[in-house]
């Protein structure tokens, strides 16, 4: 594990101190678990900014509409074997 060093607002330590010692846990876990979950929400605003940009691509609403009929047919084959 790599070490990092920052600083951080006086008020914000002190936050962080009196919650690390509230929940029983060292502040570079708190701060740990508080940047990861930052960082997955940065990764799903990604992906739905994505999302919405697909949404306005008609070529690709086609391809997907297109590959969903395909699959749909494979499941309906699917079920008649099974």
């Amino acid at each position: 594990m790599t070490t990092f060093t920052s600083t951080l607002p006086d008020e914000l330590l002190t936050e962080l101190s009196e919650q690390a010692k509230k929940l029983k846990v060292p502040k570079n876990r708190l701060i740990e678990r508080a940047l990861s979950t930052y960082l997955n929400q940065l990764k799903r605003l990604e992906y739905i900014r994505s999302y919405q940009q697909a949404s306005k691509d008609e070529e690709l609403i086609a391809l997907a509409e297109e590959g969903m009929a395909e699959y749909l047919k494979q499941l309906g084959e699917e079920d008649a074997k099974g």
